[in-house]
């Protein structure tokens, strides 16, 4: 991709499309996300506003790394028995060193048939902090890894802080994957054109993110899991006439806590109660749009 003023994609008003079909007449296309992250005790850490680590900051940062850790032993095994309840399969932004660190929470994601998008090396590694000359080659070693390990190589990708270079999709593309969700600028898939070929650009989400909402600007569980319905709500409404895609993005760390998890569970219980919603992966997102358009 080019340094340009605009995306590599053209502007499409949302009211200027013809309406957008999900598979079985869904509204809404159900995305949860969870981020499986891996930081070493050993380096330092980003700060509880995750801001990036300074020159000089010391290790080991225990209680930033232990409330991480919390999510890797305990906090995703809730997770995983509550999304069961409600027919979710996730999909795993994961961290390919958890399959070196911490291979049994892989193990039982994939047992779960929950699919894994790959998400950098570690969450204390961004593409833009990797040397230009380098950045594919951490892309391919990390989608490699998860492969090697799960029998499966990941088609889709989420940057660490969702942040990317100016090469990022066209490496994407070049290493096979179909869609990328750091471009948080939809509530529909869209096609993107990279110098490698099409990319499909999932619907990810900055909002219904626990970090940026819980963590970053301090919204307690009631007011997430308001957060969540009303989206719900809109959406589905909107959906009647075009579909869209409703992603919750999710950290173990953070809902992975005991008293965030009821919250959570209502607003689940909320959306299980409406028809025509389609809780699907990333990957099912991506494939029905490239079929839809022909791709």
């Amino acid at each position: 991709m080019k340094p340009t003023p605009y995306g590599p994609f053209p502007f499409s008003p949302i009211n200027r499309r013809p309406p957008y079909a999900l598979p079985g007449g869904a509204r809404v296309a159900l995305w949860v996300i969870i981020n499986v992250e891996f930081f070493g005790l050993d380096t330092p850490m980003p700060g509880d506003s995750n801001e990036r680590p300074k020159p000089g900051d010391h290790t080991p940062m225990v209680r930033h790394w232990a409330q991480r850790d919390y999510g890797n032993r305990v906090g995703i095994y809730r997770m995983m028995d509550l999304l069961q309840k409600h027919g979710i399969r996730a999909t795993v932004a994961l961290n390919s060193s958890m399959c070196d660190h911490h291979p049994e929470v892989v193990e039982d994601c994939t047992k779960l048939g929950w699919e894994l998008m790959g998400h950098c090396r570690t969450n204390t590694e961004r593409n833009t902090e990797v040397p230009r000359d380098q950045e594919r080659a951490m892309i391919a070693g990390s989608l490699d890894r998860i492969a090697q390990f799960s029998g499966r190589r990941p088609v889709g990708w989420l940057g660490a802080g969702l942040q990317e270079t100016w090469d990022t999709v066209d490496h994407l593309a070049a290493e096979k994957c179909i869609y990328v969700a750091d471009w948080v600028n939809d509530d529909q898939p869209y096609t993107m054109t990279t110098d490698k070929g099409p990319l499909v650009s999932v619907p990810y989400t900055y909002e219904l993110n626990d970090t940026a909402a819980v963590v970053r600007s301090k919204q307690t569980p009631v007011e997430f899991e308001r957060m969540i319905c009303d989206q719900f709500d809109v959406l589905y409404s909107e959906g009647a006439t075009s579909g869209r895609v409703m992603a919750i993005a999710l950290h173990p760390y953070v809902t992975g806590q005991p008293h965030r998890m009821v919250p959570l569970a209502r607003a689940l219980a909320h959306i299980d109660r409406f028809p025509g919603v389609w809780k699907a992966t990333g990957e099912e997102i991506a494939r029905h749009h490239l079929s839809a358009m022909g791709g």
